[in-house]
This record gives structure tokens, C-alpha cells and sequence, in this order.
């Protein structure tokens, strides 16, 4: 059993006991026994730079309960809380994009009432709105929010967001119209690599997965490299089709016609008469025709440079003193 109030970073089972929380110079005590049960994943959000909206400053004892107490590591006692308000929120930087698999909150039990409606997001950026929500509070009351409350949370984000308010009345029977955030301790369990996976982030992601994400449990990918598709990213695209979830279809244009690169879907080194550009998708410029476009129409055409753009035959016969469909020979 762990030191009361302390926890490994990487345990399996953790249980502590009485916390203290200093409430505007009034201390607030609870008694709580809580053994977790906790997989091999790492708490990304220990000691990681946090923020919240707003911060209670004790009067007597000029103690601020500041954001980074929700990642001290400390369980209660020193906990993160703001000023009765009408929105809070917290969030942790995790310092970059990590694979997050749950995340633990826990509250001091003074706060259950304020706690009721709450929500978390993982975001890429600090605007929660930028982000997926992963939970939001529709059920709980006061007797039956958990304490800690444990939301599974497969996504890819650099920061986890707390969110609350009591901006749009009327509220449910057991809300009351303001909030005070009392945050004792938020983790953020996943694996630190964007390119690992399983229990213990042991286990490497499949290679073709796009960036190399993928889910944090099931190891599947969350998309293909461009020129794979199936869950796992290991079955190539099929003969005529390319790009990202083989979803593009080679050009018909190609000099073999409906065969491309499975990656980019370039034709494979020339395109059909009159066709030009990577996939031979440009008709030929005015004044060239045939094979990529590469040979000049003939000056002595009727209109001088201007010719069928397959065939290089000219267009409008040919010019005083010559003859042929493409107006090369001279007359006689």
C-alpha cells in the first residue's frame, strides 16, 4: 500500500486517505479511503503547466489555490479552486500531442453540488471548442457523482479541458445557480508516444497508419497512409486506385490507361496523345499535340501552329504550297 496522499506515477493500485482543503480561512476535512485500480499507463498531466479561469485567494491566509495543484501529485489538501461564478474552467498543457487513454477527476467531497453538469474535452489547441468532447455530466446528483469521477478518453490532444457553467437557466432540481471549481487532482493516463499502444505502451502502431497514430488500445489506425486501407493499414489499393482509403481512381488517360502509382496516382511515365501533367489530366496546349504534349504543331497548318492535339493533324488544311494532313510536304 502506497504512503496516504501519494501515489507511483505508473501504480496499479493506489489507495489514500484524509485530505484537507483551506476554503476562504475555514479548513474543510473529509475522510476518504479510495483504492484505484489503474492500468500500466502513464499520468501525463503530473507537474505539467496548468491554467483556470479564475483562482480563490484565501483572505486570511493569503493562499492561492492556483491550477497547478490539480497536477501536484497530492490528492486533496492543496486543490485547484476558484471564486463562486457563473463558468470555470481548468485545463492542463500535457506538452504536446500525447495518445490519451482515460483521465481521472477528482473533487474535494465539500463540492459535489458544484461539480453536477460538468465537462471534459481534449483539444489540440486551448480553445475547447477546437476539440472532442469526451464527457459531459447529464445524470449524476449529489449522491451519486464519484469521487474520483473516471472517464474513458481514446483520443489524440496536447490539452485536457474542465469545463462548467451555470449560464443557461433553468437547471436540473439538484443544481445550484453558481459553481466553485475545487479540483484536488485531474490525471491524464495514455502512453507518452503518439506511436505506441496496449496496457503498458509497449507495443508499436502499424507502420502505414497515417502520422503513425492509432488507437490506444485496439492498435488500430485511425487512418491509412495514403496508397493503404483496413484497420490495421497492411492491404495495398488494388490495381486502379490510389491515394487515401484507395479512394481515387487512376486516369483513364494514363498511357496505360486506369494504371497509377497506388501512392500519388501519377500515370507511370506517359500519358494517351493529347494529354499532359502528373495524371494526365491537361489537354494539350494549343500549338502541341501527341504523346505528353511534347511535339509542336506545324507552322505551315492553315493557321500556322494549330493542329488536332491527338492526331497533330492541322486544322483548316495548310498553307499556300503545302499539302498533307499534317501540312509537311511541299508541292511540286
Amino acid at each position: 500500500m502506497k504512503e496516504a496522499g501519494k501515489r507511483d506515477n505508473r501504480a496499479e493500485i493506489s489507495c489514500k486517505s484524509l485530505s484537507t482543503l483551506t476554503l476562504k480561512g475555514k479548513q474543510q476535512s473529509w475522510a476518504v479511503l479510495l483504492c484505484l485500480s489503474v492500468q500500466a499507463y502513464e499520468n501525463l498531466a503530473l507537474h505539467k503547466p496548468a491554467w483556470q479561469s479564475n483562482t480563490l485567494r484565501s483572505s486570511y491566509t493569503g493562499v492561492s489555490n492556483t491550477a497547478d495543484r490539480a497536477v501536484d501529485g497530492r490528492y486533496g489538501g492543496q486543490c485547484a479552486v476558484s471564486y463562486w461564478v457563473q463558468r470555470a474552467e481548468w485545463r492542463v498543457d500535457l506538452g504536446g500531442l500525447k495518445t490519451i487513454h482515460h483521465v481521472l477527476v477528482h473533487r474535494g467531497d465539500y463540492f459535489p453540488k458544484y461539480f453536477l453538469g460538468f465537462s471534459v474535452y481534449i483539444s489540440n489547441t486551448t480553445n475547447k471548442e477546437d476539440g472532442v468532447l469526451c464527457f459531459r455530466d447529464t445524470n449524476y446528483t449529489r449522491a451519486t457523482i464519484p469521487n474520483p469521477v473516471n472517464i474513458t478518453c481514446p483520443y489524440h490532444g496536447r490539452y485536457v479541458i474542465y469545463y462548467n457553467n451555470r449560464t443557461h437557466p433553468p437547471y436540473p432540481e439538484e443544481f445550484i445557480p453558481h459553481i466553485v471549481m475545487g479540483l484536488c487532482e485531474v490525471e491524464v493516463y495514455g502512453c507518452r508516444s503518439l506511436r505506441n499502444y496496449g496496457e503498458n505502451c509497449s507495443l508499436e502502431c502499424p507502420q502505414n497508419c497515417q502520422d503513425g497514430y492509432c488507437d490506444i488500445m485496439e492498435g488500430t489506425c485511425l487512418a491509412c497512409k495514403p496508397g493503404f486501407k483496413g484497420q490495421r493499414c497492411d492491404l495495398e489499393c488494388s490495381a486502379g486506385v490510389f491515394g487515401k482509403d484507395c479512394a481515387g481512381n487512376c486516369s483513364m488517360t494514363c498511357g496505360d490507361p486506369g494504371v497509377c502509382d497506388k501512392v500519388t496516382g501519377h500515370c507511370n511515365g506517359s500519358c494517351l496523345p493529347g494529354w499532359e501533367g502528373d495524371m494526365c489530366q491537361n489537354e494539350c496546349l494549343v500549338g502541341f499535340h501527341g504523346v505528353n504534349c511534347l511535339q509542336n504543331c506545324s507552322i505551315t497548318c492553315g493557321i500556322p501552329g494549330n493542329c488536332d492535339r491527338i492526331t497533330g493533324y492541322c486544322n483548316g488544311g495548310c498553307q499556300r504550297g503545302w499539302t498533307g494532313v499534317r501540312c509537311k510536304e511541299g508541292k511540286g
